[in-house]
């Protein structure tokens, strides 16, 4: 019963392709789905891949047919490595896969052929990468996240921008395990309108979603109107391995002043491209 509310999960909210787990099967056995494969740009040659049986299997993923790599040598549902590749020679960008699931029983279930696509190397040398790398930049740096904000007596339009600084990495190969970051936000048509944000922000992984990820942060206007707040966001899908659209709600007060406080519900685009990592 459990595994039939997940795969109904699995089919009903992640409807479209580019959120959905890629299915692969093989006859009437051991089910695959294949979460995440990639090569992020900031280690080219590190092979992340993470996927999930129906149920307990040891499981090989097999690379350009010649190149062998075991992934879980005990019984387990939940599957993931970083594969260094690092000298490895393939003719192609897109390098052919497959993956072996083997059940307890000893019976074998192959997937369909899955395709790795080297990311391009970043070098500011040619017009192509540079356009690329400032496309980069200004989704980080450039483009504000629009938000809802809700007060005692009225409802404004906000825009702010979220600098994540300092993240620390985990054994998640998508996020690291929390981030550092300053934020500078504007509520249009509001008396108090300017705030800069100083908080931290920590990552869950969960199966259904890019992440839950509750965070705390102190704002000030730099003239009496000082605060924290507390807030939760969830990451939605990610766009080539490097962005992830989230939404979040979060709750502001100032303890000294209970009817300053507001709320604002946002969506924007989250990606540490461009942090320190520790």
């Amino acid at each position: 019963m459990k595994r039939i509310l997940v795969l109904l999960l699995l089919s009903g909210v992640f409807a479209d392709e580019s959120l959905a787990f890629t299915y692969a099967q093989a006859g009437d056995s051991t089910e695959i789905y294949l979460i995440n494969s990639f090569v992020a740009p900031e280690k080219p040659g590190i092979f992340n891949v993470s996927f999930i049986t129906s149920i307990p299997a040891r499981t090989k993923l097999f690379l350009d047919n010649k190149y062998e790599f075991v992934i879980s040598d005990t019984l387990k549902e939940s599957h993931q490595a970083e594969i260094n590749l690092t000298g490895f020679q393939f003719t192609s960008k897109a390098v052919p896969f497959y993956i072996v699931a083997e059940d307890s029983a000893g019976n074998k279930t192959r997937s369909d052929i899955f395709e790795l696509d080297f990311p391009v190397k970043i070098k500011v040398e040619k017009e192509s990468n540079f356009l690329l790398l400032g496309v980069f930049f200004g989704i980080q740096f450039l483009v504000p996240t629009p938000s809802f904000v809700v007060t005692h007596n009225n409802n404004f339009f906000a825009l702010t921008k979220e600098i994540p600084l300092i993240a620390f990495r985990s054994s998640n190969i998508n996020y690291p395990t929390g981030y550092f970051s300053i934020e500078y936000s504007h509520i249009f048509n509001a008396d108090a309108s300017n705030f800069f944000r100083l908080g931290y922000k920590h990552f869950f992984a969960t199966p259904f979603l890019e992440y839950i990820s509750p965070g705390f942060t102190g704002f000030t206007n730099f003239d009496g109107y000082n605060g924290y707040s507390a807030e939760i966001s969830v990451g939605l899908f990610n766009i080539l391995n490097t962005f992830t659209v989230y939404s979040r709600y979060r709750f502001n007060t100032q303890p000294s002043h209970s009817d300053r406080d507001f709320q604002e519900i946002s969506i924007g685009i989250y990606s540490n491209f461009f942090s320190f990592h520790f």
